[in-house]
């Protein structure tokens, strides 16, 4: 505990209680290997074609919404929270809905370190937006980060025999600004358990449509419903959840560095369960991206403090 605690020193929240600390450093590590694990799977799923996209992202978010349920009814027993009130919402809903269904498409035709790296970059900039549009004023280290960000991004998608598909860094993009705002959203949360089976089953009318309008051209396979199913289950319902969990012991700036590390998980996993190959253009893009959005991050900071 001793090593951890002074590894995230400085990364929690002022003043948060000793007790909290060790479980906010679980949650926040867990999460992020989870959030990464979406990614894996999803690339070792769709990239082989043994399930259609819109059949992964049904599968997922009714696995999801299913494991949920249960986590919530075995604990129901131990929580006061929120009794008279409704958990979640159904903005936050078809921000999830959203997120998941451009997302599976989108890993139709991305390599994997690639659609994290594209997704979480959003993430943060549609973050950063937000700041810009609630009145934040940006510093000069935050326009330069900005610039650098952006410039990555440019660099990603220029031609090039790695370039990765317009179509996949499209569809990625709007994914990376659904996640964006759900996780604003998730940092009013007080009930995180609650709040987020709730999201996912109030996304099940959008799973059914979903599901009516592609099954002509369903493929599903074992390996395929399996991977889904952890993806939900698993790397999406118990992930978000911890996720919803930690922020609590996070500040937002810190947070949002602390996502910078999914990318490069994702990348590893890619790589490790994947068998794909990490190009010179997705390290200099990584690099720049990733650095032009920590530059934006830590001079928010220095701005607070």
């Amino acid at each position: 505990m001793s090593w951890l605690q002074a590894l995230f020193q400085g990364w929690l929240v002022d003043q948060l209680p000793k007790k909290y600390i060790f479980k906010t450093i679980i949650y926040t590590v867990l999460a992020l290997i989870a959030f990464a694990a979406n990614s894996v799977l999803a690339r070792m799923a769709l990239g082989d074609g043994t399930i259609d996209a819109a059949g992964f992202t049904v599968i997922r978010l009714l696995s999801g919404a299913i494991m949920l349920l249960v986590i919530s009814i075995v604990v129901r027993g131990n929580s006061e929270n929120h009794k008279g009130k409704t958990a979640g919402s159904w903005s936050g809903s078809l921000m999830l809905f959203v997120y998941a269904i451009t997302f599976s498409f989108a890993y139709i035709s991305l390599d994997t370190g690639t659609g994290a790296l594209i997704l979480f970059g959003a993430v943060q900039i549609t973050m950063i937006v937000v700041s810009l549009a609630s009145g934040h004023r940006l510093r000069t280290g935050e326009w330069v980060g900005l610039i650098i960000a952006f410039a990555g991004f440019v660099f990603l998608i220029l031609p090039g025999v790695s370039t990765p598909s317009v179509y996949g860094f499209g569809l990625m993009t709007v994914s990376g600004i659904a996640w964006g705002l759900y996780t604003l959203n998730g940092r009013l949360s007080d009930n995180p358990l609650a709040d987020t089976t709730y999201n996912f089953v109030r996304t099940v009318p959008m799973v059914v449509i979903v599901a009516g309008i592609t099954i002509a051209s369903a493929n599903y396979s074992v390996r395929g419903v399996l991977l889904a199913v952890l993806s939900g289950a698993i790397a999406s319902g118990i992930g978000y959840t911890l996720w919803y969990s930690a922020l609590g012991g996070l500040t937002a700036t810190r947070a949002a560095v602390l996502q910078l590390l999914v990318p490069v998980i994702a990348a590893i996993g890619g790589v490790l369960f994947v068998s794909e190959v990490i190009t010179i253009r997705l390290v200099i893009s990584t690099t720049l991206i990733l650095s032009g959005i920590l530059l934006v991050v830590l001079s928010k900071r220095a701005d607070l403090t």
